[in-house]
Order: structure tokens, then sequence, then C-alpha cells
């Protein structure tokens, strides 16, 4: 199984990035692929997760900023950030739990409930 991230940068406070996550080993049917950051000193955090029904969860924090998405074709979850600001700067994260693991109306926002990582992508914006 590999999560591989890119897409990372600097970039200018107003501006956009989009990160990939290219998955290999694992299939979207029975796994589903969430989005993590860490702030420096601090424990890493969801932010975007899908539930079982299909809908997505966003932290208030990048809600309406964020969009996630998936190419199924190539196995490849995106995410489009944009508006970016200072505070966004942290390393972001995708990683998988087994679908059945949630329920309809919940997906995982903590770390212990994600079986494989992605290395990870710094994402930097300046002021």
């Amino acid at each position: 199984v590999q999560l591989v991230e890119s897409g990372g940068g600097l970039v200018h406070a107003g501006g956009s990035l989009r990160l990939s996550c290219a998955v290999s080993g694992l299939s979207f049917d029975e796994w589903t692929i969430a989005w993590f950051r860490q702030f420096p000193g601090k424990e890493r955090e969801g932010i975007v997760c899908t539930r079982r029904d299909g809908s997505i969860y966003y932290d208030d924090s990048v809600k309406g900023r964020f969009t996630t998405s998936t190419d199924n074709t190539n196995k490849t979850v995106y995410l489009q950030m944009n508006s970016l600001k200072p505070d966004d700067t942290a390393i972001f994260y995708c990683t998988a739990a087994p679908l059945v693991r949630f329920s309809w109306s919940y997906c995982g926002r903590s770390r212990v409930e994600y079986d494989y990582w992605g290395q990870g992508t710094q994402v930097t914006v300046s002021s």
C-alpha cells in the first residue's frame, strides 16, 4: 500500500494550491481517503473526510475554501485549496481507512482512526 502526496509548496496569501494523493494497493470501493494537517508542534488533525453516504465533512476552518475530489481511473485524490491564508501553513497528509469503519453520518477525524498514511507535503502561505 502506498499513498504519495504532491503539490505542496510556497504560495502568497490568497493564492491556491492543489494537493494530490496517488493511491496504490487499495480499492476505493473499500477504503476512504481523508486529509489531515499538522501545524508545527501540534497534533495531526483531520480536516476533510468522506462519510459512508458519500457526503463530505470539511472542518470549519477550510469550509468554502478547500474541495476534495477523486479520479477513480488514476486512483488519485485531490485537495484543491483556494484563498489560502498564512494560518493554513502546515504539513498536509492524506490517509486511508476502511469504509466500514465509519457510519453513514460520521467519518474519522483523529489519527488513530486511519491505517495508512502518505509522507506529507509542506504548504507554506506567506503574508
